[in-house]
């Protein structure tokens, strides 16, 4: 297997994040497939990815073995939050997160996107006040383009529903992955900037988004079909797969690996070529950085490289992207935890040689 680890994504990066997506594809194909399926299976793997992830597998769990290798993953942990504060880069490289006009649009005034990184919006599309600022980060492996580009971003505001919107249909993203309640308790975590039921429209701004279908899964999440539409152009409507999963309390883990990775199951069949893959929570670092890293391993570990293994390098790599991905400790063993037990699924299932699973 050859090793590409994760580099950093350097300022000229951020025009080749917003390359022209693929029409081609109808995701309503997805959905016709998940619903005939009733049960999201395993993915079905060649002989050679097989040894993949029996390779990865091995390198993982050696890794872990017994109460040392807790110990090792909390160093890791340890190592990545010392350069965090090492290497702080907020208030020098956020100029456009914390400048008068977009300040307001932050949940949370110590998440900021990195200018660098940032998706910008087009401005055209706004009001005369408009800005081109929403808090969202383009992350992805610029190693790896052939795998999903997330863009990971804050749990929409009352008043910035509207750009997520239009970063949507501007970035002509296919998946939204929300991984917060509206509300925790006595606290707000996240705008309802969709329209819950069935046959239910809802306009954000010039937006209007149309809830087509709803259907729970026995994992823990939700899955709704939107149309997607911009009021004031004659573009045809973008179909969005919107998975809302409800089992993921704030700063914590879920109690099982097994909805979350039923969760990423979900997505495989959807060619990352189609758009980037939107991926929130609250403040789109802590659970939204954990999603992506899980499921960007998996993938990587599908495609043979083994520089999949070394998950640090991975985090390490999407905070230069968005800073703080992966917050928590507990955040950090449950990315272990998750990608030990899919492999050990995916080893155990065999070749299945109907077909293979596209990363």
């Amino acid at each position: 297997m050859a090793s590409s680890p994760v580099t950093p994504t350097p300022p000229s990066m951020t025009s080749r994040m917003a390359r022209p997506p693929d029409r081609s594809f109808d995701i309503r194909s997805v959905v016709k497939q998940q619903d005939v399926a009733k049960d999201l299976p395993l993915p079905a793997l060649t002989p050679t990815q097989i040894a993949t992830c029996e390779h990865a597998l091995k390198e993982l769990k050696q890794k872990v073995k017994g109460n040392g290798g807790r110990n090792v993953i909390d160093r890791e942990f340890d190592a990545l939050q010392a350069e965090r504060m090492q290497n702080y880069r907020a208030f020098s490289q956020t100029t456009a997160a914390v400048s008068p006009i977009n300040r307001t649009k932050n949940r949370y005034i110590n998440v900021l996107p990195y200018d660098n990184t940032r998706v910008v919006l087009d401005k055209k599309h706004g009001g005369p006040n408009s800005s081109d600022y929403i808090n969202a980060s383009f992350v992805q492996d610029p190693v790896h383009e052939d795998l999903p580009r997330y863009i990971a971003t804050q749990g929409p505001l009352p008043d910035t529903a509207g750009d997520l919107w239009t970063m949507v249909l501007q970035q002509r993203c296919p998946i939204i992955v929300m991984l917060t309640r509206i509300a925790d308790g006595d606290q707000d975590k996240c705008a309802l900037y969709f329209p819950r039921n069935e046959n239910e429209s809802q306009t954000y701004g010039r937006i209007v988004v149309t809830n087509n279908l709803l259907s729970s899964s026995q994992h823990g999440f939700a899955r709704r079909v939107l149309e997607v539409k911009d009021s004031k152009s004659l573009d045809t409507p973008l179909t969005v797969l919107h998975y809302e999963y409800l089992e993921w309390p704030d700063y914590y883990v879920p109690f099982s690996t097994r909805s979350v990775r039923e969760l990423i199951r979900a997505l495989f069949n959807i060619p990352p070529q189609v758009g980037p893959f939107v991926v929130h929570c609250s403040a789109g670092i802590g659970r939204t950085g954990t999603y992506c890293t899980i499921d960007h391993t998996l993938r990587r570990v599908l495609c043979g490289d083994s520089g999949a293994v070394d998950i640090e390098n991975t985090v390490r790599q999407f905070r230069l992207q968005r800073d703080g991905m992966v917050q928590t400790r507990e955040q950090y063993r449950f990315v272990y935890d998750a990608v030990i037990q899919e492999l050990e699924d995916y080893v155990c299932t065999g070749v299945r040689p109907e077909s293979t699973v596209q990363p």
